[in-house]
């Protein structure tokens, strides 16, 4: 069977989801599309193919953008398929991921861990990279299918390996995030110019996708909008955490980030788009610190 003429239903309809579910309709792929929130399914104006019926019914590969794989267990229950393959794009614990594929497993669903990063743009555009585990032969039968979404693909092993990957990729991220945060902070205390700051970051070895694109586009443009909640970067940083904590890896700087971003959760600002912790950050930094 062809993959481009599987029906494909998506869960989940947030910031991801919506650029994704999109991409999927205008290629011809989406039947069924499903949130909690009926708003949701209504803001992406979908083509009349699209339903917001059973997704279980209708489609043979199934898309969850959800928070983790808790979310994917609660939404199947007990259910059973014909030969379903679950995408899971969640940012998961590893051991979670494969113990889900396990019980699927004898319940008739495939499950393939697909774990994204290029952000809310790249799920418009189509052009996300995914980190992979599953099985080549399942991920084969899907490969038309995620070609509509992402430009770069690497499977990475069985199984959790593609949510291993994901962790390991957003600890570096969200660190190197927070340390451009400290550095431009002092940059800004000494009176420099932040802009002019960040270009000659840009110019030196320091250059990083966050001083490229993060903080030009989304905080020194002043539109404050990187599509992100602080609680979606400090849930990340404590699942790669537990990750290290389970390989008796040590993660020093995972665990001062995680710390900074829980701060900012404590205090009230969970749901503020991640680019104002910039602004934050002086403030953040001295909550952390011992006190004398």
């Amino acid at each position: 069977m062809s993959a481009a003429k599987l029906p494909v239903a998506i869960v989940g309809l947030g910031q991801m989801g919506q650029g994704i579910a999109r991409a999927l309709d205008r290629a011809g792929h989406l039947v069924v599309a499903s949130d909690r929130d009926p708003a949701q399914f209504a803001a992406c104006d979908f083509s009349d193919a699209v339903t917001d019926g059973d997704v279980l019914r209708t489609a043979k590969v199934l898309f969850f953008v959800v928070p983790s794989t808790a979310q994917i267990e609660g939404f199947l229950g007990d259910s059973t398929a014909d030969d379903c393959i679950i995408v899971d794009l969640t940012t998961s614990n590893p051991q979670a991921s494969i113990a889900l594929a396990a019980k699927l497993k004898p319940r008739g669903f495939s499950y393939v861990d697909a774990a994204m990063t290029g952000g809310a743009a790249g799920a418009d555009a189509g052009t996300l990279t995914l980190m992979m585990g599953g099985d080549p032969e399942v991920i084969a039968q899907i490969d038309d299918v995620l070609d509509v979404i992402s430009s770069q693909r690497f499977r990475m092993g069985d199984i959790g390996a593609g949510h291993a990957m994901k962790l390991v990729h957003n600890l570096i991220l969200h660190s190197s995030f927070m340390a451009t945060c400290e550095g431009l902070s002092l940059a800004q205390r000494a009176g420099l110019d932040v802009a002019a700051a960040t270009e000659v970051l840009n110019a030196g070895n320091a250059r990083s996708f966050v001083t490229e694109v993060r903080f030009p586009r989304d905080i020194l443009s002043g539109t404050m909008n990187a599509r992100s909640r602080i609680s979606n970067l400090e849930k990340d940083m404590a699942l790669a955490r537990d990750f290290a904590s389970d390989l008796n890896g040590p993660a020093p700087y995972t665990a001062m980030t995680q710390a900074l971003l829980s701060t900012a959760c404590e205090q009230g600002d969970a749901a503020r788009d991640f680019s104002w912790l910039f602004a934050m950050f002086s403030d953040l930094a001295t909550k952390q610190e011992p006190a004398t």
